[in-house]
């Protein structure tokens, strides 16, 4: 059995005595156990190892759901305009006795450095040093469907109309809520893992790239994408499960670049599947089981299983290029295996959540062993890495090539870019050098073969465009060793990072057989991550490679120096590194919202068009209000702009069946001119509502100038009631 030392130092003296206890309770156990089994004609039950101490926590993170640009596709015109589903933080922490590791997935683009800057800031004041920046990831699911304005460099800030302190606010303070809560929840408890693979879920959308990987290396592996699945099952003492964790590679793009409701895509869905399941009789967002679904090696992974074809001649786009002979780019679309992007979230996200809960349902493994955690800042411009026995290279200053303007096939530009370039474009290339200065000869050598489009290392005002500070980190429990990756590793890179990783751990007599899992878009965001050779090709994910063609080289060192220290118990003295900046006066591009107006001879919450009197399961039940900008709302975390009611005889009241949190629920905000806007809620009445009689809600906020001083008036409108009857499908 292994043994815990029951060490509490970094804990307060409350959190030591609780864990004395604790393995004194274990101990206690372990001996009844013990004496049960001598008693018993059975006497093969096998020792357990001590518990872990684990906590798990879930908070809203939504920000106001308007007009502050989403994240994800780059274009500051797609604005959010109301919620699909709101977002929401999960935290798992995990403690051995002696050493305690956070895990926090976000349903957010990605984490930025000056986003993970800010919540250990918050954490340190609430806890001192039990929360750091060695013991704790943070890491986004990729919805591009979540909030911007939260980044602290220059060609972030352009695209989100700056450092938006309003969706900054929500992302830090529903983070902090989430390990609070998963703080206070902490108990002794079990973990189990399990893994499989999830099939008719995932593309890879750069095959050409990948083919350029060695033969002899792509050979060891079935497919061009990774479709394995991690499942981590946390139980109490008494085998309730209290939460679980998953690992899978795809982009959580299955609503695509024309949406504007705030949304936590495919994975976000799974996980409300889960807990749906877990949290019976609870609203979404409410219920104690938590259930994570996190990002992976996804860069070159798509959920648009339909793959790219030329929308305009529905033709295949072209294989290298995924461009069209009319239309460019633009016109080469991706789509998923819905009949919109609404169903195609629906099926990828519960093709997610049936996987993950098999595995859940079945994992036996328990997972032991100690706690470790490495971390190190990494100046990822001046790394110098070992090619060869006779041969070193260096990584660059950040660029970003021609095709990094092109975009994918999941959303493509729309200028004249096109994937695949390796030379320049006069035109472009002339207007850059006038506007913001030609690449260096050095930087342009560094990164060949790609084509400088924007040499973002080289650009400072206001503030540095790119990162040179990056986070890399390693955490383990037990077998299960965590890498957190600052960006979108793609699928071989991914599949190199485990290898490198897992060979190091093997080294440690404790840690072999270590399960090791890619955790994507964490600490802080540097675009893509490529191998050597699919660097070469220059598609998208080459041309957003910042740090040059041996970036993946840079990250294989660095992972594999952090992976043997923790086999040699030497975490501790490695080198912090230095610190990344932390800038001030941070430009907000986004103009404050203007006073509302509304339609002469009604008021705010007045219904505009009316549910009808009676409707059927699968009928979609519409209703319009006259509203404010949401932005007048201030903090809506906890909060809801709408709600479904249902008239219960029972108790002659009202019960709340569904907020904007829920799947069945859209909250469209619409501005119209002269400062007017309006608010229609939809209802998809689902196969398990009731008969009954039913009404919709609205609640906000409204601006008013009196004088020159702005009033906010919170306002609510109701709907009509409506009957459900006459159940049935279609």
């Amino acid at each position: 059995m292994a043994v815990r030392r029951a060490v509490c130092f970094g804990l307060s003296s409350l959190e030591g005595t609780m864990a004395v206890l604790f393995l004194l309770m274990t101990s206690t156990s372990v001996a009844l156990i013990t004496f049960m089994a001598l008693s018993n004609k059975h006497p093969t039950i096998p020792p357990q190892d001590p518990p872990y101490l684990i906590g798990v926590g879930r908070a809203d993170c939504t920000g106001p759901p308007a007009d502050i640009p989403l994240m994800g596709y780059a274009n500051p015109q797609q604005t959010a305009a109301g919620i699909h589903t709101r977002l929401f933080s999960r935290a798992f922490i995990v403690d051995d006795g002696s050493k305690r590791v956070v895990f926090v997935t976000v349903d957010i683009g990605m984490v930025s450095q000056r986003l993970r800057l800010e919540v250990l800031n918050a954490l340190q004041v609430k806890y001192g040093t039990l929360y750091r920046h060695d013991n704790v990831v943070l890491s986004g699911t990729h919805t591009h469907a979540g909030l911007a304005g939260y980044f602290q460099y220059t060609l972030f800030i352009i695209t989100s109309k700056g450092y938006v302190k309003s969706s900054v606010k929500a992302l830090v303070d529903g983070i902090v809520q989430s390990v609070d809560i998963a703080h206070r929840s902490i108990r002794p408890g079990r973990i189990y893992m399990s893994q499989g693979t999830l099939e008719d879920s995932s593309v890879n959308r750069s095959p050409w790239s990948y083919l350029n990987n060695p033969q002899q290396e792509r050979d060891r592996y079935e497919t061009n994408t990774d479709k394995q699945v991690v499942v981590l099952k946390l139980t109490d003492l008494d085998g309730d499960g209290i939460g679980m964790l998953s690992w899978f590679a795809v982009h959580a793009v299955s609503m695509n670049y024309t949406n504007q409701m705030v949304s936590s895509d495919n994975m976000g869905y799974a996980s409300y599947l889960l807990e749906e399941d877990k949290n019976r009789g609870s609203l979404p967002g409410e219920g104690p089981f938590v259930a994570g679904f996190s990002s992976s090696n996804l860069g070159d992974v798509s959920p648009n299983t339909r793959g790219p074809v030329c929308v305009n001649t529905g033709l295949p786009c072209d294989y290298l290029n995924s461009s069209c002979p009319i239309g460019g780019t633009k016109m080469c679309q991706a789509s998923g295996p819905g009949e919109d992007m609404f169903e195609s979230t629906r099926l990828i996200g519960h093709n997610i959540y049936k996987k993950a809960k098999e595995l859940y349902g079945k994992a036996d493994e328990e997972v032991t062993g100690f706690l470790h955690a490495a971390h190190q800042w990494v100046n990822m411009t001046d790394v110098t890495v070992q090619i060869n026995s006779t041969h070193t290279a260096k990584t660059c200053k950040p660029a970003l090539g021609h095709s990094f303007a092109a975009g994918t096939t999941d959303g493509g530009g729309d200028l004249n870019f096109t994937q695949g370039a390796v030379e320049g474009d006069p035109f472009w290339d002339g207007i850059r050098d006038t506007l913001l200065g030609e690449p260096s000869n050095e930087t342009q050598e560094c990164h060949r073969p790609k084509p400088i489009l924007l040499s973002t290392g080289e650009m400072s005002w206001p503030v540095p465009w790119h990162p040179e500070i990056v986070d890399v980190q390693i955490i383990t429990i037990g077998s299960v060793a965590v890498v957190a990756v600052p960006g979108e590793m793609t699928t071989m890179s991914g599949r190199r990072i485990r290898e490198a990783v897992k060979q190091e751990l093997d080294s440690g007599s404790s840690l072999k057989d270590t399960v090791v899992v890619i955790a994507g878009l964490s600490n802080i965001y540097t675009h893509y991550i490529t191998t050597f050779e699919e660097y070469q090709i220059q598609r998208y994910e080459g041309a957003s490679t910042i740090y040059g063609p041996h970036t993946l080289s840079a990250y294989l060192q660095k992972y594999r120096h952090l992976a043997r220290a923790i086999a040699q118990g030497t975490e501790s003295e490695l080198e912090r590194g230095p610190e990344p900046p932390y800038f001030t006066n941070l430009p907000n591009l986004l103009p404050v919202a203007p006073a509302d107006r509304k339609p002469v001879n009604s008021s705010f919450g007045e219904v505009l068009e009316q549910v009808f009197p009676v409707y059927r399961v699968g009928d979609v039940v519409s209703v319009t209000f006259v509203a404010g900008n949401p932005r007048h709302s201030g903090d809506i975390r906890d909060k809801t702009f709408i709600t479904v009611e249902v008239f219960q005889n029972t108790s002659s009241s009202w019960e709340v069946i569904h907020t904007d949190a829920s799947w069945e629920t859209r909250f469209h905000w619409v501005k119209g001119s002269n400062r007017e806007s309006n608010a229609t809620v939809e209802w998809r009445i689902p196969p398990s509502a009731q008969l009954g009689s039913y009404r919709i809600r609205h609640f906000g906020h409204y601006k008013q100038l009196i004088g020159f001083r702005p009033v906010i008036t919170a306002y609510q409108g109701t709907s009509d009631v409506f009957a459900v009857s006459q159940t049935y499908y279609y």
